[in-house]
């Protein structure tokens, strides 16, 4: 019998193959691991044409209707985490495709988040570049973080552990979300602000912890970045589309605020020019928030778990 083949894609790190045991698979599946950014759905569908699974991270590589339509061989989409908004699941439906995801943890998300955070309000990036490069010895005033107020928007299961981070450091934690109840805010400990209005005019830092939505998509705007206090501090480790990006760029280029950090990007990679990348008092990171060992040795060894399981004619943590 013809073995089956698996192309590994967004294997930027080069990782993939030593981080789960890909041998339990050598009798029935050729596995190959894609190292190098495929640029568009052409390049996308050149790779893995003959391949019958495929493994994907995150959002990394869309798969939308017209890509599905593109792979006939194609039978197992897996992808790391348990959701990816990139993937059509009704268009994977329709041609016969099951879709799979892995196990993955909140901790490194809210981690980064407090890297981005602490960067941000001691300088962190500035300061260490000039002691490297030769600059001027202590350049920047330092904001606190104890006795400020941290604003979440959302609580969910990394929203709550960055709040636990904030309590710690002896901060004012509130938060805000369309579905937050009282009943939650109070179990994690935190201020339950009024309103989004409330939480941004409140707050020395914001940090955005929803999950994108038709309801989500643009909320932190222009009207809201001006409703923050210009000492303030806004990151995003969630998704993009939740900050209106040109507002963002211009919120920091005319100081509406005193500066923002972000993991993700309208476009991933971030394009070379994307202005993003020269706007001042901005802290970027390139969508590394779930890049962790622990993580990737999850991701990669469900992904084996699940070739094995549809092998077995059994589908494993399917997404619906």
């Amino acid at each position: 019998m013809a073995r089956l083949r698996c192309a590994v894609l967004d294997d930027y790190q080069g990782v993939a193959e030593s981080l789960a045991d890909w041998a339990r698979l050598a009798d029935a599946v050729d596995v190959r691991f894609v190292r190098r950014y495929l640029d568009g759905p052409d390049e996308v569908a050149a790779e893995i044409a003959d391949c019958e699974i495929v493994v994907v991270m995150r959002e990394r590589t869309p798969f939308p209707a017209s890509l599905f339509e593109r792979l006939p061989a194609l039978r197992l989409l897996i992808t790391s985490g348990m959701r990816n908004a990139s993937i059509d699941l009704a268009a994977a439906a329709r041609q016969g495709v099951t879709v799979c995801g892995t196990p993955s943890g909140s901790e490194p998300p809210a981690e980064l988040t407090w890297a981005l955070l602490l960067g941000l309000a001691r300088s962190v990036t500035v300061e260490a570049g000039a002691l490297r490069g030769g600059g001027p010895w202590q350049s920047t005033l330092g904001a606190d973080l104890h006795g400020r107020r941290l604003g979440l928007i959302g609580l969910g299961k990394i929203g709550a552990k960055v709040a636990r981070v904030g309590q710690a450091l002896g901060m004012d934690v509130a938060a805000w979300s369309r579905n937050l109840t009282a009943a939650r805010a109070e179990e994690a400990g935190v201020t339950l602000a009024g309103s989004l209005d409330e939480l941004l005019s409140t707050s020395d830092f914001v940090s955005v912890h929803v999950q994108l939505s038709d309801r989500t998509r643009g909320l932190v705007g222009a009207a809201e970045l001006k409703r923050m206090r210009s000492t303030a501090y806004l990151v995003n480790t969630s998704r993009a589309a939740v900050v209106d990006q040109e507002a963002l760029v211009r919120a920091l280029r005319e100081g509406w605020i005193a500066g923002a950090g972000s993991d993700v990007y309208d476009t991933e990679p971030l394009p070379s020019d994307h202005p993003l990348r020269s706007a001042p008092n901005f802290l970027g990171l390139p969508h590394l928030g779930y890049v962790t060992r622990r993580n990737y040795e999850g991701y990669f060894t469900g992904a084996v778990e699940d070739i094995e399981g549809f092998l077995r004619g059994e589908v494993v943590r399917e997404l619906a």
